[in-house]
């Protein structure tokens, strides 16, 4: 069987990216990034904070971590349950010992079943980031612009109705777009997302309705990656994070500021015999003079400052 002629005939196949979104850019020859207090690396966690229906839908896709087996599936809803129950509060606690202000990306079917869990992690100084309504909630291309346009607009009036002010982020269930994404989280207010992983330092999007920033949400270093697809211990994890960290405190020796996102699951790393090493990891950088914490808006601001 042949390809159709027009399967190779991409309107905006040229040379370095598909799109209009951005030029390429080489990470190594741009101006260097000084962080405030003269830190060299931040640290970026975010908590993804996420409400499961029992239910999942498979259109356009399941979600990861969705339930799997025969429904109702109520060991891995109530093993997600846990989460929002525990596993969250450890993470905040954590967090709390080492001075570390946050962002968590939040279904915002969280701030309408658990409004006090939302408000609580306001009143500590962490940041919500916007993660759809909940995790039914997909977007991929196919999907209708206006009610992706709904999706966006439902999720971010539901987080502000109990917040108290808008989120200024966004991530996508799975990191994923349709080609409206971009120019519906800019007409919505979002100053940036989080969703394009291609970098270690936020650049700017162009858009039909003007530009978002992206701060690319590194995938291979979250807790679900590392220890629950690739079946590697807390520890393991514990050492990858230091290794990264190492490594980019070195170029930002001769390259300037870097960036270490910290993505966390509260039902995989809030658990009872994975909290202690992470506590070690993140009192151990909070330890050093050349590392900090910081939220996504902070980063954003600062990065923005110096174009």
């Amino acid at each position: 069987m042949s390809l159709d002629s027009n399967y190779l005939e991409y309107p905006k196949r040229r040379r370095g990216m598909d799109h209009d979104y951005y030029p390429y850019s080489n990470f190594f020859e741009r101006t260097p990034i000084t962080w405030p207090n003269g830190k060299k690396l931040l640290v970026w966690p975010v908590i993804s904070l996420e409400w499961f229906p029992i239910v999942p839908t498979d259109d356009p896709f399941r979600a990861p971590g969705h339930m799997q087996t025969a429904y109702p599936d109520y060991r891995h809803y109530t093993a997600r349950e846990y989460g929002t129950r525990i596993g969250i509060y450890r993470l905040l606690d954590a967090f709390e010992k080492v001075g570390a202000k946050v962002s968590v990306a939040t279904n915002s079917a969280i701030a309408q079943r658990y409004p006090d869990l939302v408000q609580d992690i306001v009143a500590a100084g962490h940041e919500i980031i916007a993660h759809s309504m909940d995790m039914n909630g997909t977007i991929a291309s196919g999907m209708d612009e206006a009610e992706e346009q709904a999706l966006i607009a439902t999720a971010l009036d539901g987080l502000e109705a109990v917040v108290g002010t808008r989120p200024r982020g966004w991530l996508s269930i799975a990191r994923s777009q349709s080609f409206n994404t971009a120019k519906l989280l800019v007409d919505a207010g979002i100053e940036y997302m989080c969703d394009w992983v291609n970098d270690e330092l936020p650049y700017q999007f162009d858009t039909q309705s003007g530009p978002v920033i992206n701060i690319p949400l590194n995938h291979e270093l979250s807790d679900r990656q590392i220890i629950n697809v690739q079946q590697q211990s807390v520890d393991s994890y514990a050492e990858s994070m230091e290794d990264a960290a190492n490594w980019l405190l070195a170029e930002a020796e001769s390259h300037g500021g870097r960036m270490l996102p910290m993505h966390l699951t509260p039902y995989i790393m809030g658990l009872p015999y994975r909290i202690s090493s992470f506590e070690k990891l993140i009192t151990g950088f909070a330890a050093r003079d050349d590392i900090g914490f910081a939220r996504g808006d902070e980063i954003m601001d600062s990065w923005k400052a110096q174009q």
